[in-house]
């Protein structure tokens, strides 16, 4: 049951977060914070009133009036990194009982997360686990207090989470991104560890779909999650397998990409899409921005801008008042010609039927022209005083050794 206000048409929630200032919190707040404005409009159903961030540096006053006045619990907090093995207990066990007892006392039978891990099914190399045993009686402590009070809990056990953290503490993948991205030295001891890998955005939207009702449940087989629509425990159902190997060899293609251009393939929802963006985030402000190569001369200049691996390569032509470039066709290779400044004509000519056709272009309307496989084309600035910029895109990277270029002109 939550425990809800009614403002005119919406049911706004008050939500509150606990361990809010590490990684899982800092993201989950800042995107809750987006609903909670209305700058994020894809979770129209939800509706928040207030967000109770609560960290190691509030007080217990502070958590007993977030207690008493919250709708919605994410219990974040916890301990994995500790100076002594007995403050596992004590951070993973001992706050959820504070936080359950708190709720108890105001008779708040909101709806609590909490954020375990995979440890904690204690089977195989974990068996041992110090850390999963407290994430376990932490858990048992929860399912125990949903029997007694009758409150809705959803409990996640997280493989590797993959987001924005504190390098050399608890996530291998996070020290692995700021280490290349600062230069910095680091070991792989065994490249074919395998990691099951969550990242920090689907485990949002994961939290997005428990706000509306929408979780989604599982047993656990040993540390394999098994769907169950009545499972004990809740999952996210987006998460990645792969090895440090693979890991640190995307790393250094993307370190590298400024040099070699080269964009590695980042399909949508791919792992490798996921982690250029978590290493960026770990760039020094120095390395923002890199210098590319203009290949310049008498005419104007020409830059590659990015190679892709199977979609080509997308350059940029400056064109200087009135001269012509191009000149040639290709067998099988094809172009985009999109003119952003200047007025321009393109001219294009069918090598074997002598057919011209030509399309006058100018930055004031932007509009894409295929350069055809078989037609000998130029591109001609027509303009006594503007520069001609045109973003030109090619199916292939250009190879020197196979340029597929053939000078002709069109007329």
């Amino acid at each position: 049951m939550l425990l809800i206000k009614w403002y005119g048409e919406n049911i706004r929630m008050k939500i509150l977060v606990t361990g809010a200032k590490g990684m899982v919190g800092t993201a989950l707040v800042n995107n809750l914070k987006t609903i909670q404005d209305g700058r994020n409009k894809t979770r129209p159903d939800i509706h928040i009133e207030e967000i109770y961030e609560y960290d190691i540096d509030n007080t217990l006053e502070e958590l007993e009036k977030y207690c008493k006045e919250c709708d919605f619990v994410f219990n974040l907090a916890g301990v994995n990194r500790p100076e002594n093995t007995e403050d596992f207990m004590n951070g993973n066990f001992g706050f959820a009982s504070t936080l359950l007892d708190t709720l108890k006392k105001y008779d708040n039978k909101s709806t609590i997360m909490l954020s375990s891990s995979i440890q904690a099914t204690l089977a195989g190399r974990f068996g041992t686990s110090e850390y999963g045993k407290s994430k376990k009686a932490g858990e048992e402590l929860f399912f125990d207090y949903s029997k007694e009070t009758g409150t809705k809990v959803a409990v996640y056990r997280f493989p590797n989470l993959m987001g924005h953290s504190r390098p050399k503490y608890n996530s291998a993948i996070s020290t692995f991104c700021w280490a290349v991205a600062n230069d910095e030295e680091f070991t792989v001891n065994d490249r074919s560890t395998e990691l099951e890998v969550l990242y920090i955005d689907d485990l949002v939207e994961g939290m997005y779909d428990l706000l509306e009702g929408k979780e989604q449940r599982c047993e656990f087989d040993g540390v394999e999650t098994v769907d169950k629509e009545d499972g004990r425990y809740c999952y996210i159902p987006v998460t990645h397998k792969v090895t440090l190997g693979e890991i640190v060899d995307l790393l250094e293609q993307f370190k590298n990409q400024p040099k070699t251009l080269m964009m590695p393939k980042m399909p949508d929802g791919s792992f490798a899409k996921k982690l250029y963006s978590l290493y960026l985030s770990y760039l020094p402000k120095e390395k923002f921005a890199y210098s590319l190569k203009m290949n310049c001369d008498d005419r104007g200049s020409f830059t590659e801008l990015v190679h892709t691996e199977d979609c080509g390569q997308v350059s940029i032509n400056i064109s200087k008042p009135g001269i012509t470039k191009g000149q040639h066709w290709h067998n099988s290779k094809w172009e985009l010609f999109i003119v952003v400044q200047g007025h321009g004509l393109i001219q294009e000519r069918n090598i074997n039927t002598g057919e011209i056709v030509e399309f006058e272009v100018s930055g004031d309307k932007i509009e894409a022209v295929h350069m055809i496989p078989g037609w000998t084309h130029n591109i001609i600035n027509l303009s006594e005083t503007e520069n001609l910029v045109t973003v030109m895109t090619c199916n292939e990277v250009f190879n020197p050794a196979h340029p597929d270029t053939f000078f002709d002109p069109v007329k």
